[in-house]
């Protein structure tokens, strides 16, 4: 695998800080800060891909329980006459 090489430029001052200021907390150099960053996003799949993979799971679960559980953690409703 032959190593590319990416060129970012017109990053505006205040976001070239925040990175390089970022890399020196994690004892890193900008580029390699935004490499890990790289390699992290590219790892991550797109929202097409995640709601791909995630539409084929079955539910035997379905939306009257799924609001009852969130009705039972909320705990009850104020009184709406106060």
């Amino acid at each position: 695998m032959v190593p590319k090489t990416i060129q970012l430029r017109d990053l505006d001052d205040d976001v070239y800080e925040a990175l390089r200021r970022r890399a020196s907390e994690a004892g890193l150099s900008v580029p390699e800060l935004l490499r890990r960053e790289a390699t992290r996003l590219a790892a991550r799949p797109t929202v097409g891909e995640w709601l791909a993979r995630t539409s084929r799971r079955p539910s035997h679960i379905d939306r009257a329980d799924v609001v009852a559980a969130l009705d039972e953690q909320r705990g009850e409703w104020p009184d709406a006459d106060r």
